[in-house]
């Protein structure tokens, strides 16, 4: 079985609204579940591809800020 989680997400939320991602994303985040990881890593991607090497450096210290 040839399954994708990138193009599942992908398709599973092309239609969907800012309150929606948002809403999934906190959901992912509270029910502490490790299967909803993948979910939030292809939310990430998406964030990293489209951000600016500025973007991308303020993205880096605010993990770094939580990861102390």
């Amino acid at each position: 079985m040839n399954l994708s989680i990138r193009g599942y997400i992908k398709n599973n939320f092309k239609n969907a609204d800012e309150k929606e991602i948002s809403e999934a994303i906190e959901a992912s985040i509270k029910s502490k579940e490790e299967e909803t990881l993948p979910g939030i890593g292809v939310f990430f991607e998406l964030l990293w591809q489209n951000s600016t090497e500025e973007e991308k450096a303020q993205i880096v210290e605010l993990v770094q800020q939580g990861l102390r």
